[in-house]
């Protein structure tokens, strides 16, 4: 083991502090875009039919209130110390976020436009693809830039369960090695990746919407 600067991560780590960054990173966003995968369609269909919104809100609220170390505990009797362990809640916990946030840019969609692209021949899935969701960008976006960061924070809980939760594994040898920097490291590390991303995700909501950018300058 090192005893060096800021970004001198422990030998025992077998890593590079740029490499638990990524580690980081891979972990965080790989939920997301599950999530985000499961959540449009079923956006979709809560959207379309209304009476199905309630229940499937219900449901995932009902996953996203079980502490994260809880799920992870359980989950490790199926899947054992993995990556997978993390990433199933956190995939299950963006739902409870990306599914209103979908849903919601639907409804922004007028009944007008729709109604032109189903005079146009547009059917539900390509009136979706091509119409809906593209106005529904900034509220897609907005649900995602929270689901984002908070991914990437709980990612470090794993660390927890045994998981090497890739930088959380700094936290671990803070204690470990009595090693106070460690945990700033860590703790300042998550918070800058989740403002980063934070940033790309704004970056790209301008870059989806440009019609946006006019609408303001006028």
């Amino acid at each position: 083991m090192n005893h060096g600067g800021f970004f001198e991560v422990p030998s025992d780590l077998q890593n590079t502090w740029w490499g638990l960054v990524g580690w980081q990173c891979e972990l965080a966003l790989l939920p997301v875009l599950y999530g985000l995968i499961l959540a449009l369609p079923l956006g979709m269909l809560c959207a379309r039919f209304r009476w199905i919104y309630p229940p499937v809100l219900g449901v995932a609220t009902v996953f996203y209130a079980i502490p994260s170390l809880a799920f992870f505990v359980f989950l490790i009797d199926y899947y054992g110390e993995s990556d997978i362990t993390v990433e199933i809640p956190l995939t299950v916990y963006s739902l409870v976020v990306l599914i209103p946030a979908i849903v919601d840019g639907m409804r922004s969609v007028s009944e007008d436009t729709r109604a032109a692209a189903t005079a146009m021949g547009f059917g539900t899935l390509r009136r979706y693809l091509q119409v809906e969701l593209p106005i529904a960008v900034p509220a897609v976006i907005a649900g995602l830039r929270v689901a984002t960061v908070s991914s990437v924070s709980l990612v470090s809980v794993g660390m927890l369960i045994g998981n090497e939760g890739a930088l959380g594994n700094l936290l671990s040898d803070a204690l470990s090695y009595h090693r106070p920097l460690l945990a700033w490291d860590a703790v300042l590390s998550i918070a800058v990746i989740g403002v980063v991303l934070d940033a790309l995700l704004v970056l790209a909501r301008r870059l989806l919407t440009p019609w946006a950018r006019k609408a303001t300058a006028k």
